[in-house]
């Protein structure tokens, strides 16, 4: 069904009906397209009907059997999905985790002695990652403004391989200036990688605007229901080939059942994600009238730190963004977290339930300030929220109960 030559014609909803859903791996020889989704393959050892067949076997390509870490209809029907949806996609790579596909696209970049220049409101895994895995090989890692591309420039080098962006921040949500970032690393012969978990190719297509490689999270809005984790690298022919045999070099495989979930998540991502999306607006505005909060840091919000980037780049949002409570104290902002009902206290997102946690990335920053310009050194509180399918009356609701928690303990 995926083949039809209308698919790059339609909208993002039929397309993520249609994605990966070839009708070879829906059926059988005599009645292909039987069913509608690809079945769970699951084999370690695939079989050959004679020498032959086993020597005449083609190059290595998705859609052949040949053995399992190479993977089968399940996981192939995923890998070409998410190449559908994602824009000038030569190809993408499964890997189990999000994480895992950041280290498999810096681990097929870089080499000992280079350096990578990471966003410094990057998700705190990929800064361990820095500071420890590629440490380890030989890679050093430097920090840059991700709202100054000056400070991207300031930080390169002749032994400067990679930029790492992550746009919005998974924590402040600074949006960069991607295809600004991407032109001026490619001019120098830096390989761009994007961290696009927050938007998804439904709401930025990282490829289209000049990145050499997109990672995801499918674990958040790709699955949606918190139930399984993946990751995947999306990249022209150049680096899709090169993705793919450092994974494969590595062992990276993928449950099929893991798979056959993301595919049935990736059928209701567009809807789940305005759903959120226009809840999480409407809280934003919300909390942006409250006393109680200084800051709310939310792309789509206009006024928001990042909007006009966002509304220039993006065709789509989520349902995540933080706020920053007027001074305070962790013990009162704990107290906040602790008193809502209807946010779960976790990390991740994406799912179709609301979280909350505490956001504290002074800590972390190298290269560019917490609380971020414009705000008080006082106002340093953060939290995080990501919103989910509840009805949003409801979670309003719930928030301003934990506001009234937050302010009897800041009194």
């Amino acid at each position: 069904m995926s083949s039809s030559d209308d698919f790059e014609n339609y909208g993002a909803a039929t397309r993520g009906v249609l994605a990966g859903r070839r009708e070879e791996w829906t059926g059988t020889p005599g009645h292909p397209g039987a069913v509608v989704n690809p079945a769970v393959w699951r084999a370690s050892t695939h079989l050959y009907p004679d020498m032959s067949a086993l020597r005449a076997h083609p190059a290595n390509e998705d859609g052949r059997f040949y053995y399992g870490r190479r993977g089968s209809p399940t996981q192939w029907g995923l890998s070409e999905a998410l190449t559908q949806l994602e824009g000038d996609s030569a190809g993408t790579v499964l890997y189990p985790s999000g994480v895992a596909a950041i280290a498999g696209a810096l681990l097929t970049v870089l080499r000992p002695g280079d350096v990578l220049l990471m966003t410094d409101n990057a998700y705190e895994p990929s800064r361990i990652m820095g500071r420890g895995l590629l440490k380890d090989f030989g890679i050093e890692t430097r920090w840059f403004d991700p709202t100054d591309l000056a400070s991207f420039e300031a930080a390169c080098c002749e032994r400067t391989r990679c930029v790492l962006l992550e746009s919005p921040g998974s924590l402040t949500m600074e949006v960069q200036d991607v295809p600004a970032i991407a032109a001026a690393a490619k001019a120098r012969g830096i390989v761009s990688v994007l961290d696009n978990t927050w938007a998804s190719p439904l709401g930025f297509q990282g490829l289209r605007h000049g990145v050499d490689i997109v990672v995801m999270s499918l674990t958040k809005h790709v699955s949606g229901h918190s139930d399984c984790m993946m990751g995947s690298a999306s990249a022209g022919p150049e680096w899709y080939r090169k993705l793919r045999l450092r994974s494969q070099g590595m062992g990276t495989v993928v449950s099929p059942d893991d798979a056959a979930l993301m595919l049935r998540g990736l059928r209701t991502m567009k809807h789940r994600l305005e759903a959120e999306t226009a809840s999480a607006l409407g809280i934003a505005q919300w909390l942006e009238g409250r006393p109680e909060v200084a800051r709310v840091l939310c792309p789509m919000l206009p006024g928001s730190p990042g909007h006009e980037l966002w509304r220039r780049d993006f065709t789509g949002g989520c349902g995540l963004f933080s706020f920053v409570l007027k001074g305070g104290t962790s013990a009162a902002r704990d107290a906040l977290i602790d008193a809502l009902t209807l946010f779960g206290i976790g990390y991740s997102w994406g799912g179709f339930e609301s979280l909350a946690t505490p956001v504290d990335p002074a800590g972390i920053r190298t290269a560019s300030q917490w609380p971020l310009k414009g705000m008080d050194a006082e106002d340093r509180f953060g939290v995080r929220l990501s919103i989910g399918l509840e009805d949003s009356t409801d979670l309003i609701a719930d928030l301003e109960r934990g506001l009234a928690v937050w302010a009897g303990a800041t009194a």
